[in-house]
């Protein structure tokens, strides 16, 4: 399937519904990464709390990365703690073990190849261990400032229920979108969609009576809301 494909409503008002967003969802809870504090996203950080946050839910995550980075925020600091040790920092996130391998070995790979920096460029991301599509692009956007379409299951999700996309998976929906989502838009959609989809539009009985854009969607796939 080419990306293009996956459009479904090539008329959707995607400028005047993102700026709509804009406008209200800081009125909200922030995501994760927002939570951290600006002057303390350094792209490692981001890297590492991406990964602690999967299948992790951000008010957990929110807890933990901060007292992982008070003791070790750089990769050779995160070595020297070893395996064990970070385990035990990270815990009770989900898979906290294999996290904490998954921890070692991005620190060795980023030492040895990249002299203890976080690469901007999205295929040497990718080839970090246990680093998928939206950890690598939630680095760009947020890390370095570059270009980028970060897709969790929230961002997924909405552009589906909007109808702006028809896709199956989150990487499919970040094709997609990168063939017709608007440049400008790219890096905020992320925080704008998770801050919707965890306060709003939710997976189920979204709560569509108080959706700031629920006029410009069509509800593809919910059978009950409030």
């Amino acid at each position: 399937m080419s990306p293009a494909a996956g459009v479904a409503r090539p008329d959707f008002p995607i400028d005047a519904v993102l700026q709509q967003l804009t406008a209200t969802m800081p009125h909200y809870p922030q995501p994760l990464i927002d939570q951290m504090g600006g002057e303390r996203q350094t792209p490692f950080r981001i890297l590492i709390a991406t990964l602690l946050s999967l299948r992790t839910k951000d008010t957990l995550t929110a807890v933990v990365a901060p007292r992982v980075f008070a003791v070790a925020d750089t990769p050779e600091a995160m070595l020297a703690l070893g395996e064990e040790q970070i385990a035990a920092l990270i815990y009770p996130v989900g898979f906290y073990r294999n996290k904490a391998r998954s921890i070692i070995a991005i620190c060795r790979t980023l030492i040895d190849r990249y002299a203890g920096a976080v690469p901007n460029d999205l295929d040497a991301l990718l080839a970090l261990p246990g680093v998928g599509r939206k950890t690598a692009n939630l680095v760009l956007t947020m890390g370095f400032g570059l270009p980028g379409i970060c897709v969790d299951i929230h961002v997924h999700r909405i552009c589906n229920r909007w109808g702006y996309v028809a896709t199956r998976t989150p990487d499919e929906t970040e094709l997609t979108l990168r063939e017709i989502l608007p440049q400008q838009h790219w890096i905020a959609i992320n925080g704008l969609l998770v801050t919707l989809g965890q306060n709003i539009c939710r997976p189920t009985s979204p709560r569509c009576s108080t959706c700031p854009v629920a006029d410009a969607c069509v509800r593809v796939g919910v059978t009950r809301s409030r």
